[in-house]
């Protein structure tokens, strides 16, 4: 696939840390001396719980995004409000995360196992890649472990740093370079997209309201929005969700670029895609499953290095959900 050059922000990131990749210190098989059996610990119950629930690999991939994009991939997006803080996971892009438990069963075996050792971010990165590669028994991308565990989580961060739905393409690509991700992650990550399920209120002023005027986005294929009207009423529906890759939301394929292409991208930061003829290229090259497979092996082991706490940095935490005291 063609290279795109990389979209740097020259300022620093707000809130202190560094927007951009930093995963020079990770490492393939950090705990092979530590705790030898960690990723197999990992595998283990992930593939457990998702051969009981298909929805998962969506919910683990997505939590795993919200985490890197704000102040790295450092598990902040873990940690519990407490009466003083609100933390990223009360953040509204947010509240819809689900599979914590999960996470904590993984923490809590590994405790365990190998107590003090194992980060619940590498955990959550693991989790995240393991559960999409269950469908096909191997796995579908590296993950380089070595990064340790935040002791911040605000609420604040999440709104300010996590890419909207309602994106325009410039808007997406500032946020992306400001991780230090390119067009091409944005397009490749997008394909996140063809497992899933999405909220209604994040998409529905496609369909009753888009310029203010009770008009429908043009861009959206009609048949598609028709379809979209029965299942979302209302632009008040908070509660419904559809399938981000019709009919094929459960499996984990490049369907999401062929919808694309057919104007049926579910939200607006999807259908911003065909509105760069760069982005637009991607997108053809990506309808082939290997070349999806392997631009998102490269695109999550940079995104999974964005920010990261390595060495003395940070802390181990003993419970995912509550930082050390």
């Amino acid at each position: 696939m063609r290279t795109i050059h990389l979209l740097f922000l020259v300022s620093v990131v707000v809130f202190g840390t560094l927007g951009g990749c930093n995963g020079g210190q990770l490492r393939k098989n950090f705990y092979k001396k530590s705790c030898p059996h960690a990723e197999d610990i990992v595998k283990n119950i992930i593939w457990k719980h998702v051969a009981s629930n298909s929805s998962l690999p969506a919910k683990l991939l997505r939590m795993h995004f919200h985490d890197c994009f704000v102040r790295g991939c450092d598990a902040s997006v873990l940690v519990n409000s407490t009466a003083n803080n609100t933390a990223e996971k009360d953040a509204i892009p947010n509240l819809s995360l689900a599979g914590f438990d999960v996470i904590d069963e993984v923490k809590a075996q590994l405790e365990t196992t190998c107590p003090g050792v194992v980060s619940c971010a590498d955990i959550l990165a693991l989790s995240a890649r393991d559960s999409v590669s269950f469908q096909f028994k191997k796995s579908m991308w590296k993950v380089r472990t070595g990064r340790r565990d935040g002791i911040v989580s605000l609420a604040s961060e999440a709104l300010a740093n996590i890419p909207s739905p309602f994106s325009n393409f410039t808007t997406l690509t500032q946020d992306f370079a400001n991780k230090g991700l390119n067009v091409t992650d944005l397009v490749v990550l997008s394909g996140a997209h063809t497992i899933g399920r999405g909220h209604c209120n994040l998409f529905s002023n496609r369909l009753y309201n888009f310029t203010g005027n009770g008009d429908a986005d043009p861009s959206l294929n009609s048949t598609y929005a028709a379809f979209l009207k029965t299942e979302c009423q209302s632009l008040s529906d908070t509660t419904t969700t559809v399938e981000m890759d019709p009919q094929s939301s459960l499996s984990f394929d490049s369907h999401y670029y062929t919808n694309l292409k057919l104007n049926q991208g579910l939200f607006q930061s999807d259908a911003a895609l065909l509105t760069n003829d760069d982005a637009s290229n991607i997108v053809d090259e990506l309808r082939d499953s290997a070349d999806f497979f392997t631009e998102f092996a490269e695109s999550m082991k940079r995104m999974g290095a964005i920010g990261v706490l390595t060495g003395d940095s940070g802390e181990i935490r003993a419970k995912c959900s509550v930082v050390n005291s």
